[in-house]
């Protein structure tokens, strides 16, 4: 026996050295060779604990596995308790042994056709699924019976959680039931688990059992019968009043069971068949694997900084699986950091003390992180010049601005504010009606490119070329100088003073300065089109549906594009939100010898005046003048809301 306990360390730790390589190679290929080198010097200068903690990954995906939660679920809903299974057990030797079960229980355990029925039908069909819920009872079972011994609630009752969950902390049942014991949401809330957007205290293995006795204790002072605890804990304690009601006030569970909801029915008795196969399993040759970690081998320390799993995992190398399987109660893989509530890791004890040992360092390395982020966009709106040249054409704005709905917004006064049209909104957030919800972040594009203006030329086979006028203007404001300007627009202020013929580096408020390079010569054509993969930091409040909003793809393209096994993100993540984008590269743009008239339609000619058609609105009548906006068009026309109607007439004073 010691030779094969030896011969099993060896593997696991061979298993598990393999999959933190792996984990290793995984990690460095998708974070910069600047970010691994900070880390690997913070690393380097680590307090290290000789123990080193190692599941193997098998046993981490075991625990999350999902098969058992849904096969036991459908035995319990489906199973016909009269009907009889075939399975070598005698039925006087199944009533002696409930007999012995009863005498040592607060449950009425009593023999009948359907709990042999059900008895039979796990022994025949679920002998693996209970080898395997065996050894993760090894981890959930002692913080169970240390809830329920400190409220006087039986320990038997920790068998009903495999009834519930099959004792995933992530099971979420057909009408939201979550966590090991199943709590629904106002059930949970009613017994202080907390449920926000990053955390759900349903899926706290400590604290959703200690609400369970609760709320045991609780029943119990209500009924006196712990058997009808159980079935209000099913199906609330109104439907087993009204059942005992319809049973002319009998109280027995097995004389009221026919009254009860039809799932309650079998749910009694799955819980008694489940008790007697963890006492009998031995005897029906039944043989529980081991669990590799166990939860007396684990503790828990204060987080002062929001982190994610990620960061943690990559810090003190511990598997993000298992650091899911230690803290299940937090809902995007972050541990969030509140102003008037502490939050907990469960980290394996030697991680502890690596974790603790360390802590200034982890967290000037989040701190370091979190500065690295990409920041919101600073927008600068680009003034253009008066003359007949640069008012013809200009380059569109491509960034794009987010806005989240505040009380009292309605569609039209965001599309007022951002100077866009209501259609467009809609369009680029995929709104079908006229609402918006409180709190949705809204994209707004900038400026769509004008295609008078901008042409993909297919005619070279080597790069897409773009032929547009690239030039862009700044109005200088109170406080600028031409080297706070250039700073801003990423230039020097050589290019300011050559592109505006500057003498000197003095500027006058309220004049019109070029910042952007015109990348077009009269004859020739810039060959500045790249198609790049679009990356996106992931950002608090974030997840796969709302980036995929935003960005106007899929979850399943994300997915597919990130290699996601699923729809769990970590704040900081890079995610790839968009493919072979055409993007405009103007710091490494070379003159083709494409020939400016291959490529280029003339611009449109200015009108003086234009006519409303059916469905324009302010901003399609705008694209149509380049170098005019929504709000040269309402000041031209003195309108004071975006109404247009067909046959009016619009004065174009460009």
């Amino acid at each position: 026996m010691t030779i094969k306990n030896l011969i099993y360390s060896a593997v696991t730790l061979i298993s598990c050295t393999l999959f933190s390589q792996e984990s290793t190679i995984n990690k460095t290929k998708s974070v910069s060779e600047i970010k691994i080198t900070v880390l690997d010097s913070i690393k380097k200068t680590f307090v290290k604990d000789d123990l080193a903690a190692c599941v193997d990954s098998l046993w981490l995906k075991e625990l999350t596995n999902v098969d058992i939660y849904n096969n036991l679920s459908a035995d319990i809903q489906n199973i016909n308790f009269d009907e009889k299974v075939e399975y070598e057990l005698p039925t006087e030797l199944l009533k002696a042994r409930l007999k012995e079960m009863d005498d040592k229980s607060p449950f009425h355990i009593e023999y009948n056709q359907g709990l042999e029925n059900i008895i039979k039908s796990f022994l025949k069909n679920r002998k693996r699924s209970f080898e395997r819920l065996m050894a993760i009872s090894e981890y959930y079972f002692p913080l169970f019976e240390e809830a329920f011994d400190r409220l006087n609630v039986p320990l038997e009752i920790k068998y009903l959680a495999v009834v519930e969950s099959a004792l995933n902390p992530k099971a979420v049942s057909r009408v939201g039931a979550t966590g090991l014991w199943q709590f629904m949401y106002q059930t949970g809330k009613q017994y202080g688990l907390k449920i926000d957007s990053y955390v759900d205290e349903r899926s706290d293995p400590l604290k959703a059992s200690e609400a369970a006795a609760q709320y045991m204790k609780n029943m119990y002072g209500i009924f006196g019968d712990w058997d009808l605890v159980l079935a209000s804990y099913n199906s609330g304690p109104g439907n087993v009043a009204k059942a005992i009601r319809r049973s002319g006030g009998q109280q027995n569970y097995w004389n009221i069971r026919k009254n009860l909801p039809k799932e309650t029915q079998g749910y009694v008795p799955a819980f008694l068949a489940t008790m007697y196969i963890y006492e009998y399993h031995k005897e029906h040759g039944i043989v529980p694997e081991k669990a590799p970690i166990k939860h007396f081998a684990t503790d828990t320390v204060m987080i002062k900084r929001q982190m994610s799993f990620k960061q943690i995992s990559d810090l003190i190398d511990i598997p993000e699986a298992q650091l899911q399987i230690l803290n299940p109660s937090y809902k995007l893989n972050v541990v969030p950091t509140y102003k008037d509530q502490n939050h907990f890791l469960r980290l394996p004890q030697d991680k502890i003390a690596v974790f603790t040992s360390n802590e200034a360092k982890i967290y000037a390395y989040v701190d370091r992180e979190a500065d690295l982020r990409e920041k919101p966009f600073q927008i600068v709106k680009p003034i253009f010049a008066q003359d007949s040249v640069n008012t013809s054409q200009r380059l569109a704005q491509a960034k794009v601005r987010y806005y989240r709905v505040k009380r009292g917004d309605n569609l039209t006064t965001i599309a007022k504010k951002y100077d866009v049209a209501v259609d467009d909104l809609k369009k680029w957030n995929n709104i079908n009606g006229n609402r918006v919800a409180y709190g949705k972040n809204l994209k707004i594009n900038g400026t769509e490119v004008d295609q008078k203006t901008i042409t993909i030329a297919k005619a070279n086979p080597i790069k897409d070329t773009i032929s547009a006028s690239t030039a862009s203007y700044y109005e200088v404001q109170k406080g600028d100088n031409l080297t706070a300007i250039a700073k801003k627009f990423n230039i020097t202020v050589a290019d300011i003073q050559e592109w505006n013929k500057l003498d000197n580096a003095n500027v006058a408020i309220g004049v019109s300065l070029q910042v952007v390079k015109n990348l077009i010569n009269k004859d020739e054509v810039i060959e500045a089109v790249e198609r790049k993969d679009i990356a996106y930091s992931v950002q608090k409040g974030d997840n796969l549906g709302s980036i995929a909003k935003k960005f106007g793809t899929t979850v399943a393209d994300l997915k597919d594009w990130n290699k996601l096994t699923s729809n769990a993100i970590a704040i900081g993540n890079n995610l790839i939100v968009a493919k072979n984008e055409i993007v405009i590269d103007t710091n490494k743009a070379t003159v083709s010898s494409f020939k400016k008239k291959d490529y280029f339609s003339n611009p449109p000619k200015k009108a003086t005046e234009y006519y409303v058609k059916k469905g324009d609105s302010l901003y399609t009548i705008s694209k149509k003048y380049p170098g005019v906006t929504i709000s040269d068009l309402k000041k031209w026309n003195n309108i004071k809301d975006d109404e247009l109607k067909p046959g009016m007439k619009l004065k174009i004073n460009g």
